[in-house]
Order: structure tokens, then sequence, then C-alpha cells
């Protein structure tokens, strides 16, 4: 290219819509032209005939055209800047354009191609023909157009590029950077007012003026989150109350020792300040902190996992937390049995406060920190109460035996020191002979409540002492009841009768009467529903199944009395299911409750029979291929089924594996 002040350039400004097209000349005459490819170029593009269509009329590209492309959606921040003498002169933007070299030419080039390609076919086509055929030809008169046509039309991307090529290029004069007319322009940047005096009304300091001059955008301000989430700047952060400045730490980092927590606020920060802010937002495990559950899952929000509500999940691992409260190790199969809860659910608990330890369990990620918990005792004794309450909370809902439970949990036990092999035997002797002591009381007790008839009120019975002798007597003469109904009708998980009426399971069975109705009819409602969605489940899935329904119920609901494997079959089998015996291959990975396949034959609509007949073919085989289910469907119905039909049916009960169709469940991959 030459000097922009000596090339020819010819500048045309086209408007149309906010988008300008700018043609400039090409010094042809440089050294720098490569005059041979822009040769090529023009012979591409106009071909080897040049007319006033042409693009290049010179047989030469001489020319290069510019699009210019809108950069931002606001410029009311931006100003073009001259310094001159001292003094800065700003001047608002109105629009900025950035100008793209456009290859429009190229479109050109490859359409001159086609149409040479088409006339060399339809050249040699006519040469093997001996004469040309007569072939009718169809005359169609146009009819009116509508005005709802001529708008689609009109808004077509067709006619707005025909629009766009017919409109005229204006021609522009082109000034040089240091003609007369240019520097004229260039005034207009200067502030005509260029005495300080004058300039009065710049009273506001500099901070202030420079806001004025370049106001945040409120794009930008939208956009701005409240606080930082994933990504934490400590510069940003430290501008935030203290408050949100904890609640945000502990929501990223999930546990952490106090004096950490200091270290990350700062050494200005009143330790006070700080204890009061992190019990609002975490819990005391182990004298180290660990964010609530109610901050990692919001009211509203679900497991990404199993679509398990909040109040769930917080449940969980709350007793996450509480069972680290107790010991450095907790047994991930443990909590997912007592929370009923998926695994992955259970391993993103156990991920936020522990590590993982090969053949041992997961262990608290932090060490104990006995020096908060004794320099700190007043929130290590507000801490313990709150895990009292939320002992009582999990003992409610996830029925745990307190029996079991530790009698004094606290909050801050200290680390586990290394006891001794004869050590851990005594120990576990005096618990044993504690727990017998205690058994055999209670036994006694109960037995007496037993024997003791009901008495009216106002009568009392006389109460004679009883000889070693007479005792021994009675117990040859009254040998233990240990048949089924011998044991049913005097206790129910080792309490009177009487008391267990009151209880929700019996052997972890719903007890005989009103409840066990009310267990079997909400058992049945849970069984009637998940069939209706889903057609054909194996045990194994519809307990899955089960226990993700449980997990959502509310604490205290009558399932939660314990349903039997085969309490669920029972119901299945009742709500008008069958089980379909599927000849399962001798060396089948399968457990025996994946191989229990239940499917549902009656639903009410058109396609029961269709199922019927697939579901039998599947009790004979494990696999099928389409065409004979299609053909045996064909048989059995005595009519042609489309492919809907068939897809439908297929979709219901069926998956497809490796060219095969299996019973949903069934495929072992």
């Amino acid at each position: 290219m030459a000097n922009e002040e000596d090339d020819p350039v010819v500048q045309e400004i086209k408007p149309k819509q906010q988008k300008v097209e700018l043609e400039m000349a090409i010094d042809t005459l440089n050294p720098n032209y490569c005059r041979s490819k822009g040769e090529q170029i023009a012979l591409n593009v106009d071909g080897a005939c040049a007319d006033e269509t042409s693009t290049y009329s010179s047989k030469l590209m001489d020319k290069q055209t510019f699009c210019s492309s809108q950069t931002t959606s606001n410029t009311s921040r931006y100003a073009a800047a001259l310094y001159r003498q001292g003094e800065l002169h700003l001047t608002p933007l109105h629009g900025i354009l950035q100008l793209r070299p456009s290859f429009s030419y190229l479109d050109k080039a490859d359409a001159k191609h086609r149409e040479r390609e088409a006339a060399n076919e339809a050249g040699d086509s006519s040469q093997d023909e001996a004469e040309d055929d007569v072939k009718q030809i169809t005359v169609r008169f146009s009819r009116p157009e509508s005005e709802q046509a001529r708008q689609r039309r009109v808004q077509s991307y067709e006619f707005l590029q025909k629009k766009h090529a017919e409109e005229p290029w204006v021609h522009l004069h082109y000034y040089g950077l240091r003609d007369s007319r240019s520097e004229h322009e260039r005034q207009y940047l200067l502030c005509p007012g260029s005495s300080g005096v004058e300039n009065t009304e710049l009273v506001k300091s500099p901070s202030e003026y420079l806001m004025m001059l370049m106001p945040p955008s409120q794009e930008e301000e939208k956009d701005k989150p409240v606080a930082p989430s994933n990504v934490l700047s400590m510069a940003q952060l430290r501008t935030l109350p203290l408050a949100d400045q904890i609640k945000i730490l502990m929501k990223n980092v999930k546990v952490m020792p106090f004096a950490n927590l200091m270290s990350l606020l700062g050494p200005s920060i009143d330790s006070v300040a700080v204890l009061r802010g992190i019990q609002k937002v975490a819990m005391l495990v182990q004298g180290n902190w660990v964010v609530k559950s109610d901050i990692l899952y919001p009211k509203d929000s679900s497991s990404p996992h199993s679509g398990v509500p909040a109040e769930v999940l917080c449940r969980g691992r709350d007793f996450v937390m509480w069972k680290f409260t107790q010991s450095r190790w907790v047994v991930r199969k443990e909590v997912a049995t007592v929370t009923k809860l998926c695994a992955e659910d259970v391993k993103d608990f156990l991920e936020h406060m522990a590590v993982v330890r090969i053949n041992k369990g997961w262990e608290f990620i932090l060490p104990y920190d006995g020096e908060f918990i004794k320099k700190h005792p007043d929130v290590v004794q507000r801490q313990h109460m709150l895990w009292t309450g939320i002992q009582a909370k999990l003992e409610k809902v996830y029925n745990l035996v307190k029996e079991t439970m530790p009698k004094k949990p606290d909050a801050q036990s200290g680390p586990a020191g290394l006891v001794s092999g004869d050590q851990r035997i005594q120990v576990a002797k005096t618990k044993a002979q504690q727990n017998h002591a205690l058994l055999e009381r209670e036994l006694q007790r109960r037995k007496e409540q037993l024997r003791v008839p009901a008495v009216p009120p106002g009568v009392r019975i006389k109460e004679e002492p009883v000889s070693e002798e007479d005792e021994e007597q009675e117990a040859e003469e009254e040998p233990m009841d240990t048949s089924p109904s011998g044991l049913h009708s005097k206790l129910a998980n080792g309490l009177p009768l009487g008391r267990a009426a009151g209880t929700d399971s019996f052997n972890g069975h719903p007890p005989q009467g009103c409840a066990s109705t009310l267990v079997a009819r909400e058992l049945k409602a849970f069984v009637e529903a998940t069939f209706q969605r889903q057609f054909v489940l194996t045990l194994s899935e519809l307990k899955r199944l089960f226990n993700l329904h449980l997990a959502s119920l509310p604490p205290g609901h009558t399932l939660f009395s314990g349903i039997s494997d085969r309490m669920l079959q029972d119901t299945v089998l009742a709500a008008g299911c069958k089980q379909i015996l599927v000849p399962f291959p001798p060396q089948t990975a399968a457990s025996p409750d994946e191989q229990k396949v239940f499917a549902l034959w009656e639903s009410g609509d058109m396609s029961d029979q269709h199922r019927q007949v697939l579901l039998e073919i599947f009790s004979k085989n494990y696999r099928v291929r389409r065409n004979m289910i299609q053909s045996r469907l064909t048989q059995e119905c005595g009519e042609d089924l489309s492919k809907q039909e068939v897809d439908k049916v297929l979709k219901d009960c069926c998956v497809s594996y490796g060219g095969m169709w299996y019973l949903k469940g069934t495929v072992q991959s």
C-alpha cells in the first residue's frame, strides 16, 4: 500500500441501519502488490468478459470493501480526547463502528464457477442428443398478491438483500490529514473557552468529576453479582459487611478452624463479633466450625442427583455432622441406611467435612481443636445445647433407638487416644455386665406387669410374701411359651400388649388393626401410582423408588413403621400387577431382587392387550428381536399394527441394547 496522502482513495459511505460500507482503492503500482494474484482474483470474480456489471473493470483487483460492525451498545461512557498545550479536551461519542474487510467478491467467484459448470454440463448433454425433444409447457397466471403475503415478502431476507444491492452509493471527497478542511473540522474537538477563569462551573472534586464523566454502566451493575461466590477476591470480600464475609467464607470452605477464619478476616476484626457471626452460619464439630446445612441447601432447592427436596438433604447432612460430634470416623453405608438417601448425596455430605481412608471409613478432615474448646467454654456449652436439640429431632425422624445412642452426646469430645487390646477387652466386659444387669431388671419389670391383672380403682389386693421354693415351683409348672401365638398374645417388641398397641411396628411389620389398614392403604397408593408411570419394574428398582418416597415424607408418617419385602410384593400383586418369570441366562449377574420382575397387567387404556402379548413373549424369552415382537402382536391382535403403536408398547415395557429388546431392568450390559 502507498502512503495515505499519495494514495488515490475513493471513500464511499453507504448508511444502512447503522452500518457503513467503505470502499478503498488499492495502489496496484506499489511493489508490495502481487499483480498475478490480483488478476487471478478478478478473473474468478468477473470471468473473461468484462462489462458494466463487473466488480473489477480493470481486470485487476484494484479496490477493497470494508464493512462496519457495532462494537458496543452503550457509548455514553466513551469520549475522544485531544491533548493540547497542557489541556485535555474531551468530546463525547455517540457511536463507534469497527471496519472489517468484506469478502463478498468470493461469493461472486463461487457463483460464476457454478454457472460455468452448469453451462459445460448443458453443452455436453446437447451434443449427445440428435435433436431436442418436444416438451409440454404449462402456463400459469399469477394470482393477485394479498396484503399479508406482501408484508411477508417485504420482510424476507431475499427482499432485504435485493434492496441493499439496489441502494445507490454516495461518493464522498477525501481530505488529507494536513488539509485545511481537516484542520477546520478538528477545531470542533477543542473547547472554545480555554482560560481557567471561564470554566468556573467545574467546582467538584476530581473523583466526582470523573464519576460524572464516566458514570457506571447500568448493564454492568445488573450483571455484577451481589457477592463473590466461586472465586473470592479478598479485596472485594472485605468491602462487604462482616456477617456476609463470614457466610461467604464458610459456604466456600465448608470446614474451618476459628484461628484460620480470623486470619482471613484480618487483624483489625474483633473476635467477639466474629464469634457472634459464625454461630449463625456454622456449627461446632470437634472444635472446628462446619457450615450449616440450610446455608448449602436453601429452602426451594433440591438435590442435583436424586431431586430430593432441601429439607430432606438438611436432615441427612445434620445426621452426618452429629455422627462426627460422637466420633472421628463415620461409615457411609450406615449413613445411607439411616437417611435412606442415594449414594451420591451421602458422598457429597461426607466430602464436605471428611476424607476417606481405605478399609476404615471416613475420617473428619481437621484435627481436634482443643485450644478453642478451652478458650471459649461458653460457646462450647451453647453449641452442646444446640446439638442436644438436633439429636432429639434426628431420633424422632429416623426412629433411632435411644439405648444405642450415647447418653451424653458431647459435641466437643476429645480426640481418641491409643488404647491397648487388653484395655479394650476389659471395657467391653464392663459394658456387657452393665447391659446384662439393665436387661435383667427390665425383663423382670415387664414380667411383673404381665402377671398383675387389671384392677378396678378402689380395690386393694393383699400381697403375700413368696418364698424362693414357691417361685421355683411356679417356674416348673408354667413353662415359657415360645409359640408364635403365645408371643403375640403377650409381648410386642418386648412390651406388654397394652403398650404395644400404640407403637408403629411389630417386628418390622405394621401392627394389626386400624394402623395396619392405614399402612396398607398408603402402601397400595404408592404402588399403584408408581406402576401407572412405569409399567414394568424389578423388585430392586421398586425398593429404590420406595426409599426415595420415604425420604420425601414428613417425620412420623405411617410408612415409617417398617415394610418388609414380602408385604411389598403382596401389595404389588394385590394392585393388579403380575410377576413375569423371565428366563434369565444361567450365567447372569443379576441379584435375586433384580430377577423378580413385576408388570401392570391392566391399566385401562387401549394398549393393555398389546402389553399383555408382549409380557407373555418375555415370560418365555430373555431377549427378543423387534420383528418377532411385531409378528406376534399382529398374529394375536388380528390386525396390522402401525409403527407408532409398536413403538409405544416397546417404550412402556422394554429397552433396546445391541439390537435386541429386553424387559426394563433385566438387561445386563
